[in-house]
């Protein structure tokens, strides 16, 4: 394989309503082709979440394909010549549904978080992940919302150690991490 000549793997951090998912999709928009790995699991009664959904997919171009799928380590083992995972936090909010972890010791979901992050480590296409960035305000109040906050802080920082690039948004704007 050829050397790469920019950055193959970048993980965009932010918070809800900055910017992340826009940023990410402008750093493979001149890519010929890009598999979207969609993570959100659509509940058709959340309305407002349907309505997020429905502008993602709105902003997509016509020739990039859409993989809904809650199993990036799967999608991942396959490369394409350009993935945009979006986005962690509702991958790892299904990963936490799934294995009924909400109530479980922190670190139920590590078996998950080992896998993404060794697929993300050996993959070698062009790959942007979104992630939220969360735990820069108010403590959670509930057990539910610290365990989030916990589980996503540990997988981002393992993300970024094994991403050649790291942004984070803050209102619209990126700044480089690494």
């Amino acid at each position: 394989m050829p050397a790469s000549v920019g950055p193959t793997r970048t993980l965009v951090l932010g918070g809800a309503r900055s910017g992340k998912s826009a940023f990410a999709e402008s750093l493979v928009a001149d890519a010929p082709a890009v598999r979207y790995l969609a993570t959100a699991v659509l509940d058709p009664a959340d309305h407002d979440f349907a309505d997020r959904i429905a502008g993602h997919r709105e902003r997509r171009p016509a020739h990039w394909s859409t993989v809904e799928n809650t199993e990036p380590a799967t999608v991942l083992a396959t490369e394409a010549p350009a993935t945009l995972l979006d986005d962690i936090g509702t991958w790892l909010t299904a990963r936490l549904d799934a294995r009924a972890a909400w109530d479980a010791p922190r670190g139920t979901v590590a078996p998950d978080c080992d896998a993404l992050v060794a697929a993300v480590e050996a993959y070698r296409q062009r790959l942007v992940i979104v992630s939220p960035e969360v735990g820069m305000g108010v403590i959670p109040a509930t057990r539910s919302g610290r365990l989030f906050r916990d589980e996503i802080g540990t997988l981002n920082q393992r993300l970024a150690q094994v991403c050649d690039e790291a942004f984070l948004i803050v209102a619209g704007l990126p700044v480089r991490l690494k």
